[in-house]
């Protein structure tokens, strides 16, 4: 395995919670504005202003594209409506009743980083994409409970992306996880599918000071992802929906602690708005 790995103590562990408090609020804010009639740009506007309020650094925000010359990304969330399936550009575009909607975002407090998403029916959906993000939501919550009982992170991807072939759908390759610390990005890269290239070289033992940001992107046709003209958005091939959800997820002596999960009591919230 030659996978470098940033592990964190337990103290800096505590110090990341913030973040993902942060985060998990900039979520339920969003989620309150998608609705039929409210545009994307509306959604990243409101988690912008409550980044401000709390003094936290977006993530997103003028991140740089990784093609030369192409511009950096725009929002403070990554808002990917229906087909779209991640890196959506928040605009113009009017939510209605029957789309769904991906919202990512990130956060930084005291050097320390969250980043977490959620995939949000509008209104009443069709059946089949009901089933797209329940089956999507619940092989991340499948991760989190495989942790603790696997050695190797491999384990955990090749059970997630069995889970979701099992109930017809694909997991995207193109993108996965990944490390989360002082930077959002750091080693290792987390897949949500098995792979030989991942076990053969850089597969990673599950140990306490991990932190990983595990994020399952499904599609309810093929896996495959195409990029739309923005330089950003990335959609599937068939133009058929697909869901996307993540936590970031911390590995401790005492188990999995997920950072960005809500608040164990209300005082969690108001400590960190009264910094």
């Amino acid at each position: 395995m030659s996978t470098s790995l940033n592990l964190k103590s337990p103290r800096e562990i505590e110090r990341m919670r913030p973040a993902g408090l942060a985060v998990w609020q900039g979520l339920q804010i969003a989620r309150e504005l998608a609705v039929a009639g409210n545009t994307t740009g509306q959604i990243d506007t409101a988690v912008k202003k409550y980044y401000q309020t709390i003094q936290g650094e977006p993530l997103f925000l003028n991140y740089p594209n990784s093609t030369p010359g192409k511009p950096a990304f725009p929002g403070v969330t990554c808002t990917s409506v229906n087909q779209q399936v991640v890196h959506g550009v928040p605009g113009d575009y009017q939510l209605q009743e029957g789309d769904v909607i991906s919202i990512d975002t990130g956060c930084r407090i005291d050097n320390w980083c969250g980043d977490s998403a959620v995939t949000l029916p509008i209104g009443k959906i069709d059946p089949a994409v009901e089933k797209l993000l329940d089956v999507t939501a619940k092989t991340l919550q499948m991760a989190i409970d495989l942790i603790p009982q696997k050695q190797m992170w491999s384990d955990v991807a090749a059970e997630m992306e069995t889970y979701v072939l099992d109930h017809g759908f694909t997991t995207v390759e193109n993108f996965v996880g990944h490390g989360i610390g002082e930077n959002m990005h750091e080693p290792p890269q987390v897949p949500n599918y098995k792979s030989k290239t991942l076990r053969a070289k850089d597969d990673f033992r599950l140990e306490p000071g991990i932190v990983i940001a595990v994020e399952p992107m499904v599609n309810l046709g093929t896996k495959r992802v195409i990029a739309e003209s923005d330089h950003w958005t990335m959609s599937t091939a068939d133009g058929k929906p697909s869901a996307h959800f993540e936590h970031t997820i911390a590995i401790t002596e005492e188990g999995v602690r997920v950072l960005t999960e809500p608040p164990s009591d209300p005082s969690e919230l108001e400590t960190l708005l009264s910094k």
